[in-house]
């Protein structure tokens, strides 16, 4: 994934007159309005393009903030949604021809941006940096891994608890009756093997144009590491909240068109024992105008100091901006040793096994970035690219000097060396106790607001991180059934 500068979008309205035209030449019948919720997922309502006017640019779209997850309280419920022109794309799932775009939130009282609104905090951010003087533009290529199941169930009552995966692909599967081809990827081998071992090319491809027919300009799809389906399908980079947007789209896109073709696409970070959890390694880079900014030939990987910097204020902050970068209990099923798990505090030229690698694949300065391994794609993406960007430029305005770099297979280092090597904490809980004791950084600017931290916090604990620790977990039957 090379971070050039000078790539333009391919595709979008950039006005509303090129809206109200996008409908015409397309014959489109509905307008399919989407904002994202606090922890990340898309929400969406739908008019008939004849009720789409100039007004629901300015004065918006009206909905109920209180059913919304980490949005407003029932008495405070109406919210406004005014509609960006320049995210408009034909919807490449949909049979009904349909115009997808994207909203922000404001308050209908006061007529001023929502301040829980995630979109609003990414687009914070890029005007903090632009504020800083630091660079005029962050670049961010955001790989999401995922799997393709054929069956996903669970359940979970009161008395009973259980989830249960299938897969074509699954390596379980080959002792199967009933004309078993064979020819599975086993554990931990699924990277790059062509078919019939990778049963999924097609629909790969299907899905990749898919994103094509939404304007989202596609480097390259494969398989993953994991049996049972695991999947890559890298976008090109773009700024900050073009790129949030575009993780939305992907999500959206990949788990309809698997939908349609009996397939259920999962994001979740660690949905199969023993084999690779999804992680989302974020690139990210800083230019000034069309100046690079983390290139130097003399530094450490052709790094600069600017870029070094940067490196220190997210492994300073790592603790805190996982539980935004990596916000799910289930998270911490894949930040573990092994894996490919970068659970090691450190920065390295190639090295997977640190959590900020440097990718060498190239000499030329604008590809010059750095990978910032420990995210996954249960985040909210632009929760998530707000506050590294956040981290990054305290590092870089208080030249933040991180640990010294390894150049070794940190899991195979002397139990001595390992010492000094800080890793991500191990659970939800311990990164939500880091972001409540960590979190200035992500006020300066007014880009993050105390509130949405701590509704954020609240949320996690009271919806997501309470619930799972009262629960009692299938393994423990196993293990103390006959105590």
């Amino acid at each position: 994934m090379v971070l050039i500068s000078d790539e333009k979008a391919l595709f979008g309205a950039t006005s509303t007159e090129e809206v109200f035209e996008l409908c015409r030449a397309n014959g489109i019948k509905m307008v399919d309005v989407k904002f994202t919720d606090l922890p990340g997922g898309w929400q969406h309502f739908t008019i008939p393009v004849d009720e789409l006017s100039e007004s629901c640019f300015s004065e918006g779209l009206g909905f109920d903030g209180s059913s919304i997850r980490g949005f407003q309280h029932i008495h405070e419920s109406d919210m406004l949604l005014r509609l960006d022109a320049a995210t408009a794309f034909v919807d490449p799932v949909l049979r009904v021809p349909t115009l997808s775009i994207i909203g922000d939130v404001y308050d209908p009282i006061s007529g001023e941006p929502y301040a829980r609104d995630p979109r609003l905090i990414a687009r914070r951010a890029e005007e903090y940096l632009q504020s800083t003087q630091i660079a005029t533009t962050s670049y961010w290529g955001p790989e999401a891994e995922f799997y393709i199941f054929n069956s996903l169930r669970f359940d979970q009552t009161s008395n009973s608890g259980y989830y249960f995966i299938d897969s074509e692909e699954g390596i379980w599967n080959s002792g199967k009756d009933g004309g078993n081809q064979g020819f599975r990827p086993r554990y931990k081998e699924g990277y790059f093997p062509v078919p019939p071992t990778d049963k999924l090319q097609d629909l790969r491809s299907e899905i990749v144009l898919a994103l094509q027919d939404a304007g989202i300009r596609v480097e390259t799809q494969h398989h993953e590491v994991g049996t049972a389906g695991q999947a890559e399908i890298d976008m090109r980079f773009d700024t900050l909240v073009n790129m949030a947007d575009k993780v939305m789209k992907y999500k959206y896109i990949v788990k309809n068109v698997c939908a349609q073709a009996g397939y259920v696409a999962n994001f979740m970070p660690k949905p199969l024992f023993g084999d690779n959890g999804s992680g989302m390694h974020v690139h990210q880079s800083l230019w000034n105008l069309e100046q690079p900014l983390f290139a130097d030939t003399s530094g450490y990987a052709g790094l600069s100091d600017t870029a070094r910097y940067y490196i220190g204020g997210l492994l300073k902050h790592a603790p805190a901006l996982l539980a935004l970068a990596a916000p799910t209990t289930n998270s911490y099923r894949r930040l573990v040793p092994g894996y490919e798990a970068p659970i090691n505090l450190v920065y390295s030229k190639r090295n997977r096994s640190a959590c900020v690698r440097i990718p060498m694949y190239s000499e030329n300065p604008k590809a010059k970035r750095i990978e910032f391994r420990a995210p996954d794609p249960s985040c909210n993406p632009y929760l998530t690219f707000a506050a590294l960007l956040m981290a990054g430029i305290d590092g870089i305005r208080n030249q933040i000097e991180p640990p010294a770099p390894v150049d070794e297979d940190i899991y195979e280092l002397d139990p001595a060396k390992k010492l000094d090597i800080r890793s991500t904490p191990g659970s939800l809980e311990a990164v939500l106790d880091a972001l409540a004791a960590d979190h200035a950084f992500l006020l300066e600017g007014g880009v993050f607001s105390a509130d949405l931290i701590e509704s954020w916090i609240s949320y996690k604990r009271e919806r997501e991180l309470a619930p799972v620790q009262l629960r009692p977990h299938p393994y423990e039957f196993f293990l103390y059934s006959d105590v």
